[in-house]
Formats: C-alpha cells, structure tokens, sequence
C-alpha cells in the first residue's frame, strides 16, 4: 500500500484564475447599439461630470447667500435670481458633459426631442408651462422672494422660494403651500410688499346715534395710537375716523390706519388688535355699541260679526 502511495502521481494544483486588468473591465459594454458604445469608463465619467457640476452649483449658491448675508445694502431677492439662473445654467452645462462624456451622438437626440414634443402637447405640457412661468417670474422681478402675497385661489403668505415646476408660500400659520407658477403669471396676484412694506387698512364699528361724533373720533384716535401696528400718528398717513353711513340702527364709523410693514405681513393679527383696542376705548368714553333690535306686535284679530 505504501509501495502504491510512492508509485501514485502526485496531485496537481488548480490553475489560478485569470483575473481580467482593471482597462478590460473598463471597457466592458454597458449599451451597445445604434451606432454607439457606452462602456463603464464613459458612464462614469458622464455621472461625475453630471456630479460635479451639481456640486459647483450648490457651492455657489452658498457664496450667494453668505455675501447677502454679509453685506446688508445688497438685494437679496438679486442674489437669489442670479442663484437659480447659475443653477440652472450649470445643470444644462452637466447634462450636455455626461452626453459628450458618454459618446452618445447628439444626432440621436432627434427622435427624443420629437417624441418631447408629442408629449408637451399631451402630459407634459403642464410641466413645461410651469417651467417657463418660472422663469418670467425671475426675470420679471414683479414677485420677488420675500414678498407678502394673497392669490385669487385664498392663499396667502410670504414666498419662500421660486422653483421649477411650483413656488413655495409660508402662511402665518407657518404652513409651506406648493403653488404652480402658472397661477402667478395667468391669475390674479395681490402683492402687498412690490414697493413699500406699507397698507392701509379700514376697520369698520358703529354707535348708538345718541353717541357724540367727537367723542367718538377722540375715542377711536386713541385706540389707533395704543396699537403698535400703526404706521405714524403725524402726517398723510396718519390714522383717520370716517362716518360713512347711517345704518337703520347704528351710526356706521370706520377707523382707517396705515399699517408698517410687520402689520403687512399679518393682516388678521393687525384686525383683532385695532377691534380690541376700539373695543375698549368705546367702553373708557361710554359709548354704547347697539344691537339690532326688532319690536314684534300683536294684534287681537276682531269677531266676525257673521259669526253669531
């Protein structure tokens, strides 16, 4: 046995595995066809430079706003027009790098950008029309990051940021609302803050008609002045009493004041304190505040004197 173990050939090691060079890998396919070769070198090299361009973006941008920040005499609303036109500038620079990057001929694009234009006209169509409706409102520069908005659709608030497809409001209430930015361009828009961050507003009330008028401007003056939403108290925008009808029951009055720009932005915190304020200077100068009332008679019908 031992004698048949010696006279055995000895066993032969496995061959090693060819492990392919790293240039071979490279240059494996990842599409091929139609007169092009996207190999894994030239897909990597599309997605950094897709990458970096979007890094490049987002570097900026940062630049942008620390140097608003900085810089208080600089219009923010500027630096962020001029941040958004290089973003989108850089990533039509990065798209057209990875399409070079990846060897597919731009005479392909052909068929694409047709098969584009069908779908504009079908689903797309409301994509791209809020895409271009964002870019008027960039260049158009009538509504502008920061500025106090009311919509024809009831929303209201301050804008956040103008994107591609939607621009986002804050509310008071501190709630984000997505709007399309066709409805800036094509509906109607009430920006309170274009030019001054300054309003008006009227806050109507009424008095029993045996109230003495002056007393009762005297009384809503004060009221005006003991709220911190007004404007000025001295000039053509200071607080002013108004009698504007005569109800069937109440002399109609109404208290018209400029309102700054914090009053602005928060219209129903501005009414409640200009009616509370009135509300209590009424009381201070005894001024009775009717009620509609209504007299109801009546009448004992007669006997019907066929009736015996």
């Amino acid at each position: 046995m031992l004698l048949q173990a010696l006279m055995d050939p000895p066993p032969v090691a496995p061959a090693p595995v060819a492990v392919p060079p790293v240039g071979d890998w490279l240059d494996t396919s990842v599409l091929y066809g139609g007169g092009f070769n996207l190999t894994v070198s030239s897909l990597a090299a599309s997605i950094l430079l897709f990458g970096l361009c979007m890094l490049l973006s987002v570097i900026l941008r940062q630049l942008l706003r620390r140097y608003a920040r900085r810089y208080e005499h600089v219009n923010a609303s500027s630096v962020y027009v001029v941040g958004r036109l290089l973003h989108y500038l850089l990533l039509l620079i990065g798209v057209l790098l990875a399409l070079n990057a990846s060897g597919i001929p731009m005479a392909r694009f052909t068929v694409f950008a047709g098969a584009l234009g069908v779908g504009l006209g079908f689903g797309l169509q409301a994509i791209f029309n809020n895409f271009v409706c964002g870019l008027v409102l960039l260049f158009d520069r009538s509504l502008k990051v920061g500025d106090f908005v009311d919509l024809a659709s009831g929303v209201h608030g301050r804008v956040r940021d103008i994107h591609i497809r939607a621009t986002r409001i804050t509310t008071n209430d501190d709630i984000d609302i997505l709007v399309p930015n066709s409805e800036f361009v094509n509906g109607r828009v009430v920006n309170w803050t274009v030019r001054e961050g300054f309003r008006r507003l009227k806050v109507p009330f009424h008095v029993a008609y045996a109230s003495d008028k002056e007393s009762v401007k005297d009384a809503a003056l004060e009221a005006a002045c003991g709220v911190a939403f007004t404007l000025t108290l001295e000039g053509d925008k200071a607080p002013q009493v108004r009698l504007v009808a005569f109800g069937d029951w109440a002399m109609q009055f109404e208290l018209v004041v400029w309102l700054n720009a914090d009053a602005t932005r928060r219209p129903g915190a501005a009414l409640a304190a200009y009616n509370w304020a009135l509300h209590n200077a009424l009381l201070a100068h005894d001024i009775r505040i009717p009620v509609p009332q209504s007299d109801v008679r009546l009448h004992r019908p007669l006997p019907d004197p066929s009736v015996s």
